[in-house]
């Protein structure tokens, strides 16, 4: 009986301690597009620059390739929630160079366009 109380309390402080880390550690219950958004403003905050290739372009997606220190990379970024920055017709965009920033400690971690900034290159 003792092992089973035992067990329950310990239950019941875990629940706790996750319900109180969820309240001071931010982000922890972000929605996913906000999660996003605060990835993409760190990105441009803290990011370096390189350029990139605009590979594909679907369903609010766009594709691209880029390569830091001789590696190469691939990535997308879901842009759906920056549509207003895109140009009328995305598909202009496919094999263009563009600018892209990434996070020196994890060059995978790459955009091509967020709120306050665009590598994306068009005209009229």
């Amino acid at each position: 009986m003792a092992s089973r109380t035992l067990w329950a309390g310990s239950v019941r402080a875990l629940g706790a301690l996750t319900e109180a880390a969820g309240r001071l550690i931010p982000g922890w219950r972000l929605k996913p597009e906000e999660r996003e958004r605060r990835r993409r403003l760190r990105v441009n905050a803290e990011g370096r620059t390189g350029n990139a290739t605009i590979t594909d372009f679907r369903d609010g997606v766009l594709c691209y390739t880029y390569s830091v220190a001789g590696v190469e990379y691939a990535a997308c970024q879901d842009v759906r929630a920056l549509s207003a920055l895109l140009p009328e017709n995305p598909f202009t965009l496919l094999a263009r160079p563009a600018t892209l920033k990434y996070l020196p400690r994890n060059p995978a971690n790459s955009i091509l366009l967020c709120e306050g900034w665009s590598g994306l290159q068009f005209g009229p």
